[in-house]
């Protein structure tokens, strides 16, 4: 059986995967470049491939309508929206993901850039390092922050991301107050937090913090509305998805002044527009969407990803699998 393997992937879970089966490994970030639906179905059958492994392709339905070869649909992430989940299940070709691979990752830098906002971490780097730290004393009026001990921390998605944030912020002796409606409220009693309604949580937090799911209903969650609730000394951090909020709305409060300032990881382009007034702002945080960018994050996903290949090898069923009845049908 042979395996293409697009994902950057851990050298010792590759070497293990060899042991397995005939592997090509060509990681889209060695290349610079994502394959179309035509190279794939090119590659699956010319070489006889019937395991592929992504993480940034996209796989439209052509690649299993044309792709006859391939079984097994491996994605070394959690988001499945540029992958056609529904056309392999009616090929009956197995799509298995990595689901939590890199929340920790995530979580630990919601948390950086919470702490970035609240003690001005990047403001003053640039204060010393640009050499404009002549007077001694200037900063210690000028750059004074807040501590995050004490302070109330919305969080707004409580899937692995957000309970890894939570955990963090007990270290900080920080309140939790979460909104998540698809969550068992026990699930958030468990963790140390409250579960609030989410006007409740715009309304009450010192920091909100953005964890949700790339779901139409996430889509412009938190709206101009919303974003008028907040505390005038509030921060939000956005590590989710640039469209879970009105963007317009929170650059105009920002402006203002009507917020005390906002971090972002996730932008409506990427890069940033060099227009975007973002840029120019004196109470934000940007950083160029690496959430999830760690060696560890690699070594997790690249380890699920192989154990489930295994466990597909020898006729079980995948850990990780998305599709059941594809599996049931290849089964049955």
């Amino acid at each position: 059986m042979k395996a293409l393997v697009r994902a950057p992937f851990w050298p010792p879970a590759l070497k293990r995967l060899g042991k397995k089966l005939e592997v090509t490994y060509e990681s889209w970030m060695d290349a610079n470049k994502l394959l179309s639906g035509e190279e794939f179905v090119e590659l699956i059958q010319g070489e006889g491939i019937e395991i592929v492994v992504v993480e940034a392709d996209f796989v439209p339905r052509e690649v299993f309508e044309k792709a006859t070869k391939l079984k097994f649909l491996g994605v070394c992430r959690a988001d499945l929206a540029f992958v056609d989940v529904k056309a392999a299940t009616e090929r009956g070709i197995l799509v298995v993901n990595t689901p939590a691979r890199n929340a920790a990752a995530v979580a630990e830098l919601a948390v950086g850039l919470m702490l970035s906002l609240l003690r001005n971490i990047p403001r003053a780097h640039q204060m010393v390092s640009s050499g404009a730290w002549v007077d001694p004393t200037v900063a210690y009026f000028s750059m004074r922050g807040n501590e995050l001990g004490g302070k109330t921390v919305g969080i707004v998605g409580f899937g692995a991301i957000g309970r890894r944030v939570a955990k963090i912020l007990m270290a900080f002796d920080a309140s939790i107050l979460v909104y998540d409606p698809f969550l068992d409220p026990k699930t958030i009693k468990e963790a140390g937090a409250k579960q609030v309604e989410l006007d409740e949580l715009m309304k009450k937090s010192d920091i909100i913090t953005l964890h949700t799911s790339t779901t139409p209903e996430a889509m412009g969650l938190i709206s101009a509305q919303r974003i008028a609730l907040m505390k005038p000394t509030a921060y939000l951090i956005n590590a989710a998805n640039a469209f879970v909020l009105d963007n317009g709305a929170i650059i105009k409060a920002l402006k203002a002044k009507r917020i005390a300032g906002a971090a972002f990881d996730v932008f409506e382009t990427w890069p940033v527009r060099p227009d975007s007034p973002l840029l120019k702002m004196d109470n934000v945080v940007l950083t160029p969407h690496i959430g999830g960018a760690t060696a560890e994050t690699v070594i997790r996903y690249s380890e699920m990803m192989v154990d489930d290949i295994e466990r597909f090898l020898r006729g079980e069923r995948p850990k990780n699998l998305l599709n059941p009845q594809a599996w049931r049908e290849s089964a049955g």
